[in-house]
């Protein structure tokens, strides 16, 4: 990662959107741009991102069948969504309210000059009625293809209590199943061979292109940001851990390091499951049946890292157009932000889509949004760290809870 971020800012010299660098070699002249940013670094990228999202799927459906059927106890399914979906709206629901505490104190808005860079236009988001309805696959295929999260989680359960229910045509079906896991997961070894890569090859291209000018203006909005987002990551959840499971957050922090670096560098909590149930599972001992659960669950609807953007957006907004917000418009934020995450989800471009819903509750001008879209890209790689970390914290949670963490595994050094 560090040695793409150098290689991007050495091309970044001499390499633009809108200019090139030839170097003349007599025959011909060899474009930087053309071969190395937007041949070599975006091909390979891309490759080990579509590599990455070619798992999700199966990843997901397997290994969810896998854990239902082998639970045989459909109480504990219950106690499982119960659990997971309260803990993941809670710590949601911590996020905003830190962010906007924090952005109110710092006031990241004032003595901003206001200055358009763009454009936005928000798209339509789901009603609750659209969310619900949405959940139940009419054709699971389908959602399979379109990697539609929450259709698929549903399905795999229901397949998997059937599983459970059918004697021994699902006890024959349930070893097929076990054996499939266990290729999906030699297949996601076998990508993290290739990992360092894939990462090398993002950050490469990311820096060249990286417009640190865009950040100046808005450098109070940025800090804030990431502040709360370190608050949340390295406090407000080790603290929660620590209360609820009694589980050692130094040992969690440390052995959640490459999810993270994954998550950062590829800004998708889908895209970085695989990496972030091999960790919950391999390193920190919660069972499969649990983390086959809540790392799918927790990728489609936690949305900590959002949520916390909203919250400074919202104050920025608001100090930047000279709005003064009441506390029942905080609330509605709050409110807002925090059940919209799980309606959302599935939805391309979801930050901006949940802010504008926000920021239509309480009379904000969607198009502020435009303001801050320069800077996003650095953030949100930042949040989408910190999602997967709360992905894998009520997985660790929600396992102790159900005596389903091997504590000797979790206890072992790295």
């Amino acid at each position: 990662m560090v040695l793409g971020i150098l290689v991007g800012k050495l091309f970044g010299l001499g390499v633009s959107k809108e200019t090139d660098t030839l170097i003349n070699l007599g025959i011909f002249e060899l474009s930087l741009k053309g071969f190395f940013v937007e041949g070599i670094f975006h091909v390979g990228g891309q490759i080990f991102i579509t590599s990455l999202k070619m798992l999700v799927v199966p990843l997901v459906f397997v290994s969810l069948v896998c854990g239902t059927c082998s639970l045989n106890d459909s109480a504990k399914i219950g106690r499982l969504g119960v659990k997971s979906l309260a803990l993941y709206l809670i710590t949601t629901a911590i996020a905003i309210t830190l962010a906007l505490s924090v952005a109110t104190f710092i006031e990241p808005g004032q003595g901003f000059t206001l200055q358009t860079q763009t454009e936005f236009t928000p798209k339509p988001a789901p009603s609750f009625v659209e969310v619900v309805l949405g959940m139940f696959p009419s054709n699971p295929i389908d959602a399979m293809a379109k990697g539609n999260m929450l259709q698929i989680i549903v399905f795999a359960i229901l397949f998997g209590i059937a599983m459970a229910l059918s004697g021994k045509a699902g006890e024959r079906l349930s070893a097929l199943f076990f054996d499939l896991n266990e290729v999906i997961m030699k297949l996601v070894a076998i990508l993290m061979n290739l990992a360092p890569y894939g990462v090398f090859f993002l950050m490469a291209k990311l820096f060249t292109y990286l417009d640190y000018l865009a950040i100046e203006p808005l450098i109070w909005y940025f800090l804030t940001v990431l502040a709360v987002l370190f608050i949340h990551a390295l406090i407000t959840y080790p603290l929660i851990l620590k209360f609820l499971s009694g589980l050692n957050p130094v040992i969690f922090l440390t052995k959640m390091k490459e999810a993270a670096l994954f998550a950062f560098s590829t800004s998708s909590s889908n895209a970085t499951m695989p990496i972030t149930m091999r960790t919950v599972t391999e390193k920190m001992g919660v069972n499969n049946s649990v983390s086959s659960f809540t790392v799918p669950l927790g990728a489609t609807i936690n949305m900590d890292g959002t949520a916390i953007m909203q919250g400074v957006a919202t104050v920025f907004i608001a100090q930047v157009f000279a709005i003064d917000l009441s506390m029942a418009d905080y609330v509605a934020v709050l409110l807002t932000a925090t059940l919209a995450s799980i309606g959302a989800a599935g939805v391309p471009g979801v930050g901006l889509i949940l802010l504008a819903m926000v920021f239509q509750q309480v009379g904000l001008p969607v198009e502020g949004i435009a303001l801050i879209i320069g800077v996003d890209r650095l953030l949100d790689m930042t949040r989408t760290a910190v999602n997967v970390t709360g992905d894998s914290m009520v997985s660790c949670i929600v396992a102790k809870s159900e005596k389903e963490l091997d504590m000797a595994k979790f206890n072992k050094p790295m």
